[in-house]
C-alpha cells in the first residue's frame, strides 16, 4: 500500500514576498478556507522582525481569528524572543527554525552566526518542551548557495546531527534558491531518512515547473513522506535574492499524488474555494 502522505501549506512563504500588502482580514478568510482543506499542517504566519518582513506584522491578529481545524499551525521564530510570543498562542502546535548551512544567508535571515544559531534552536528547543509544542528546523540552502560560501552535503549532514541531537524530531531540507538537483535530492534525503530514523525528515523544493516532477520523485524514492508546497506556486526567502524561485505548487502536488495512488485526505471542494481566493490574492 502507498504510504500516507504529509503535505504541509506554506502561505506564510507565499506571501512573506509578495509585494502587494494583503490586507488582514482577507488573510484571515484566506487561511481559513485552507484550514478546511484537510492540510497535515498551515505555516500560517512568522514572529520575526515587522521591519524585515512587513507582510507577517499581523500575526498575532491572524491567529486569533482562525478556526479550529484538524490542521495542525506552524509558524516561523528567528530567536527566542519570538519563539516566547508564539507561546502564547494555544493553537499554535509547531515553531519552525530557518536554520542555514550559508553563513552568508544565516546572517541575513535571522542576524546571527550559524553556531550562534544552534545556540538558539536549543533554547527555543526547551521553550517548545515545556509549553508542549514541537521544533520544526528547517536547513536552508540545504542543496547549495548562490554567496560562494562553503558548501558540501557532508556539512549538511554535520549539522543535521547537531540538531537532532538536541531532540529536534522533524527536520526538513529547504532549497531555498532552487538549486537542487534530483540525483542531489534523493541522495541527501536518502542519507537522513536512514541515519535519522527518529527523526522525520521532510522536504521544501523551490522549483520551477521543468524540474518539479524531478525533483519531487527524488524526494519520495528517498522516502520522504513529508512535503511543504504553495497554492500557485508562490514563494521564496525574500531574504535571498530578488529572483525568488517559487514554491512547489500545492495543488500541482495533489494531483502528482493522487495520479501515483498516495494517501492525501484532503477535501476537493474546499481545495477549489481555497484556489479562487488565492487567484484574487496573488494576481
Amino acid at each position: 500500500m502507498s504510504p500516507s502522505i504529509k503535505l504541509i501549506e506554506c502561505p506564510r512563504d507565499a506571501l512573506q514576498g509578495w509585494k502587494t500588502l494583503v490586507p488582514t482580514a482577507k488573510k484571515i478568510e484566506y487561511l481559513n478556507a485552507l484550514l478546511e482543506v484537510g492540510f497535515n499542517t498551515l505555516d500560517c504566519g512568522s514572529f520575526v522582525s515587522p521591519k524585515a518582513i512587513p507582510q507577517m506584522a499581523d500575526t498575532r491578529e491572524v491567529l486569533r481569528a482562525l478556526s479550529p481545524s484538524n490542521t495542525k499551525l506552524l509558524v516561523i521564530v528567528a530567536n527566542q524572543r519570538g519563539a516566547e510570543e508564539a507561546m502564547a498562542f494555544d493553537q499554535v502546535k509547531y515553531l519552525g527554525f530557518p536554520f542555514s548551512v550559508s553563513e552568508t544567508f544565516q546572517q541575513r535571515n535571522t542576524n546571527s552566526t550559524i553556531a550562534a544559531s544552534l545556540e538558539r534552536v536549543e533554547v527555543i528547543q526547551k521553550l517548545c518542551i515545556q509549553h508542549s509544542k514541537e521544533l520544526v528546523v528547517y536547513i536552508s540552502m540545504g542543496f547549495g548557495n548562490p554567496y560562494g560560501d562553503p558548501y558540501s552535503e557532508n556539512i549538511v549532514f554535520e549539522w543535521a546531527d547537531k540538531l537532532a541531537a538536541l531532540g529536534i524530531k522533524t527536520i526538513s531540507l529547504a532549497d531555498t534558491v532552487g538549486v537542487a538537483q534530483p540525483e542531489q535530492v534523493q541522495r541527501m534525503t536518502e542519507k537522513l531518512v536512514n541515519s535519522l530514523p527518529d527523526v522525520e525528515i521532510g522536504v521544501h523544493l523551490h522549483s520551477t515547473a521543468t524540474n518539479r516532477i524531478a525533483k519531487l520523485s527524488a524526494a519520495i524514492d528517498a522516502g520522504c513522506i513529508r512535503f511543504d508546497g504553495a497554492l500557485k506556486g508562490i514563494g521564496g526567502c525574500p531574504m535571498a535574492n530578488d529572483e525568488l524561485v517559487g514554491n512547489m505548487d500545492s495543488a500541482w502536488m495533489i494531483s502528482y499524488f493522487k495520479e501515483h495512488k498516495y494517501k492525501i485526505g484532503l477535501d476537493e471542494e474546499a481545495l477549489k474555494r481555497a484556489l479562487v481566493l488565492a487567484d484574487e490574492i496573488f494576481t
